[in-house]
């Protein structure tokens, strides 16, 4: 082993990259607090600057290239999502033309380069693959391409963690060297087996971009970095089977077990336009069942890809291992499933019957790809596991950046990955998951200012003096004048982030919230902020969004507005945590 891995071992909870030598410093904007409500305010908040700073190697310097004149569509042919979004409703070409007319330098494009989101030093990045907790260690996965910043050439990167906040990036895990992979080695998942030994299932592309199933082991289990991995002499373990597409069979679950010692996991796939999701038993991983009932389906949704399966107790506020089942009573299954044709990860809370291989929605109503999302902004192919270290489920996914693929190429990298989440059952509304940023985040705090009882009248945006900083961890507590929800009479009907205008779009109960990277004349800004609609019921309906219409000047980035309907219970405020990175 070389000597640089070797030494990992005595690695605290700092550890920093292998091939750092440069840091960055990014630019600090402002941050304000904005009312354009005819009401009052009164808010609480504390803003919690970060100082951190991920570092870059000397030979990552940003390349000066050219622009690509002509958009090539990347991933779907392949049975993989790509990177694609639609700014202009014009033709392609006005749409180019478009595209490629920002000019762009590189310290603009250094600077957007995150802080303390999880990203490797250069190229593509995107589904998260098999994160475990083996020997001290958090373990990440995720594809990757060691030759550009485009989807391509994908491989199994891999780095490993003391806290999931400081990584180190150890070599390939998996490369493209057998027939059954040799285009691509696509999403897959981790299980930890009963003796403690790791399984790693995943999907291969051959030549012709075919998709099977694969299996893999550490080479030395004794190893807690687990540098090297073995692929199995019996792979591909599996191929699509009959009725399914070949380039419609991918992204192998965690499994769980069964009452008679045996595996299941599941594969997503579709029917036509009916997204389901194969189930397989096995004894050994290396011979397969193919069961007759699929575990769920859903018409008119599509391919489903990277599906979870895995329990959230009703009564208690750790995690659960994948396996567990126990009693129906005091357990709920979250099954979730990404849509390839909207790139949207949806989940439905329901019951997993283990004996009939049945999952069935507590609504019917709210199935997976009807309402309930883990985030309305750039977040797909996620992926949960069980941290037995600290008895958590833990939420990982991709999120796709805002720039176009030209500049993209332009500095060097694509995509991160979200700050790793705690996900627990809703006790209080029962009918949907929380979810919390994990608790090492906060170990990145270096200063703290508050800001109490702050009032705001209709039309107000007030500065906040937060100094400079680049990276803020900032909470806000917003408490609305009751007078004022009980004075509305009004019906505000058919609100939607997406749709109703942004920030811009205003009625007697909102929007407000924070403006955050905005500059000194506000010609850039990022609204966060809360809208209540009255409906004709007089019932209030809570609204929490991203307006990204303003969030730059430049023409070649998505600017969307995200965002949808929070529960709020009687009497509770209104709180929202913002990372600013």
């Amino acid at each position: 082993m070389d000597s640089s891995i070797k030494d990992l071992e005595g690695a605290n909870n700092n550890t920093p990259l292998l091939d750092q030598i440069t840091t960055t410093q990014r630019k600090s904007k402002s941050v304000l607090i904005f009312s354009l409500v005819l009401l009052f305010l009164g808010i609480g908040m504390i803003g919690l600057l970060v100082n951190h700073n991920y570092t870059s190697s000397s030979d990552d310097q940003i390349p000066k290239l050219e622009i690509v004149k002509k958009f090539v569509s990347r991933g779907v042919s392949e049975g993989v999502s790509e990177k694609k979004f639609n700014l202009f409703s014009v033709d392609e070409e006005a749409s180019l033309l478009l595209l490629s007319s920002y000019p762009w330098e590189n310290n603009m494009l250094v600077w957007q380069r995150t802080a303390f989101h999880f990203q490797p030093t250069k190229n593509w990045m995107n589904d998260p693959n098999g994160p475990l907790f083996y020997k001290g260690w958090y373990h990440f996965f995720y594809q990757y391409n060691p030759n550009g910043a485009v989807w391509n050439n994908i491989v199994w990167g891999h780095a490993v963690s003391k806290d999931m906040i400081n990584w180190v990036h150890l070599p390939f895990a998996m490369v493209p060297d057998h027939w059954y992979d040799i285009g691509g080695v696509f999403t897959g998942s981790a299980t930890i087996l009963k003796d403690g030994s790791i399984v790693m299932l995943y999907t291969g592309a051959t030549k012709e971009m075919y998709q099977v199933q694969n299996v893999a082991y550490p080479a030395d289990p004794s190893d807690p970095l687990l540098i090297n991995w073995v692929k199995s002499s019996a792979n591909p373990v599996l191929v699509p089977p009959a009725g399914i597409g070949m380039q419609d069979f991918r992204d192998p679950s965690t499994a769980w077990s069964t009452p008679n010692g045996n595996w299941r996991f599941t594969i997503g796939s579709k029917i036509n336009k009916t997204g389901i999701s194969l189930i397989y038993e096995t004894k050994d991983f290396v011979n397969f069942t193919l069961l007759d009932q699929w575990l769920h389906q859903v018409p008119d949704t599509g391919m489903w890809e990277c599906i979870d399966l895995y329990p959230v107790s009703l009564t208690d506020m750790n995690g659960l291992d994948t396996s567990v089942t126990g009693n129906a009573l005091a357990i709920k299954h979250v099954l979730k499933a990404s849509l390839e044709d909207v790139k949207v990860d949806y989940y439905a809370l329901g019951s997993y019957d283990i004996e009939k291989n049945v999952w069935t929605p507590d609504d019917p109503k709210l199935d997976v790809g009807s309402e309930l999302r883990y985030d309305y902004g750039k977040f797909y192919a996620s992926k949960t596991f069980y941290d037995q270290n600290k008895q958590r489920r833990l939420l990982w996914s991709w999120t796709g950046e805002s720039d176009s693929e030209d500049a993209d190429i332009m500095k060097g990298w694509a995509s991160l990955q979200a700050i790793p989440r705690v996900v627990l059952f809703d006790n209080k509304t029962k009918t949907n998951l929380l979810q919390w940023p994990v608790e090492e985040v906060e170990s990145l705090r270096s200063n703290k200012k508050e800001f109490n009882n702050l009032k705001l009248a209709a039309g107000s945006v007030l500065p906040l003096d937060v100094a400079k900083t680049a990276q803020l961890d900032i909470i806000a507590d917003f408490e609305v004048d009751k007078g004022a929800l009980e004075g509305v009479m009004e019906a505000d009907v058919g609100y939607n982030c997406p749709t109703s205008n942004g920030a811009s779009g205003r009625n007697a109960l909102g929007p407000f919230g924070l403006l955050v990277l905005a500059n000194d004349g506000r010609s850039e800004q990022t609204a966060v902020y809360f809208y209540i609609s009255k409906g004709k019921d007089g019932n209030l309906k809570t609204f929490i969004c991203t307006d990204l219409s303003r969030s730059s000047k430049a023409t070649d980035v998505s600017k969307e507005i995200y965002g949808g309907i929070v529960p709020v219970l009687d009497n509770e405020k209104l709180s929202v945590r913002i990372l600013v990175s």
